[in-house]
């Protein structure tokens, strides 16, 4: 029969194992497994119940997995990346975590700043999410500001615009499109011709930049968060980052480039640099202003 004492080191045990499970089932930190403690009761020596908890683990759905029948290109880079900055991993315009972003209390819904002077179609979110051209925008962010001196984020030195980053509701593995604009940088990926050029990709997002520069500015570039970047497009863009970045992927407006970790998929839209506002109707979500 056990004793209080022999009941009191199991529940330690279980603890310590509920403590390090998270670390053994070899998941990404965007979709660690869910621990979760289950009681077993035992009597004692005496008329008191005991209790050891043990851990239950469930590991998170893997955004990871290829998606059937796609295939990827590359293009010729129009002007190269900068020598003097720090590898693309390590750049903040390139990684929208790394850069860092904070939740802001602000309106989670589309909103009209009046007609759009864009002489083209900008990259539309309407097409991230197939047959969802509304998801519901659950959260509201702020971007940082980067010291480039000290390399590390700052508190956001602008106060316009008020948002700079939305999470858009999803659900687990649900599969990401690139957004999709009217202008296009090369007729090598059928189907309308290729969009957008991948700046980087990893199992935690995505960077696009709708022109051949391998730069942010000038024109549009589009981060995606939250997302695991399809295997083999992650493949080829480290490759290509590997060979000098002469050659970067390519990729069409509607086409599949990876899948969600969770719940929430969180993009952003610069222009020349600055961030915007994504939530602008007009601009971005073209034929759906409240």
């Amino acid at each position: 029969m056990k004793t209080r004492t022999d009941w009191l080191f199991l529940l330690l045990v279980a603890a310590a194992i509920a403590g390090i499970v998270g670390g053994i089932v070899g998941v990404p930190s965007a979709a660690m497994a869910e621990v979760s403690l289950v009681a077993i009761r035992s009597s004692g020596d005496g008329d008191e119940d005991y209790f050891v908890y043990l851990p239950l683990v469930f590991r998170a759905p893997n955004a990871c997995e290829p998606i059937p029948g796609v295939s990827y290109i590359s293009l010729s880079v129009a002007e190269g990346y900068e020598p003097g900055k720090p590898p693309p991993e390590n750049n903040p315009d390139y990684r929208l975590t790394l850069l860092g972003y904070n939740p802001v209390d602000q309106y989670k819904g589309l909103v009209n700043f009046g007609p759009s002077n864009e002489p083209e179609i900008p990259p539309q979110f309407t097409v991230i999410f197939e047959g969802r051209p509304l998801p519901p925008i659950v959260n509201t962010y702020q971007a940082n500001g980067w010291d480039w001196d000290n390399h590390r984020p700052i508190p956001t030195p602008w106060t316009d615009p008020s948002v700079s980053a939305i999470g858009l509701q999803t659900t687990p593995k649900a599969i990401v499109r690139v957004p999709d604009q009217s202008r296009v940088i090369g007729t090598e990926c059928g189907n309308g011709g290729c969009d957008a050029l991948v700046l980087y990709a990893s199992s935690q997002e995505i960077t696009l930049r709708y022109t051949r520069e391998d730069d942010v500015f000038p024109g549009y570039t589009v981060h995606i968060v939250g997302i695991c970047v399809e295997p083999s497009l992650q493949a080829l863009y480290q490759q290509k980052n590997a060979e000098g970045r002469s050659h970067l992927p390519a990729v069409r407006g509607g086409q599949p480039i990876g899948r969600a970790w969770g719940s929430e998929v969180v993009v952003a839209i610069r222009d020349n640099g600055p961030f915007l506002d994504p939530r602008c109707c007009e601009s971005f979500w073209k034929g759906y202003c409240p």
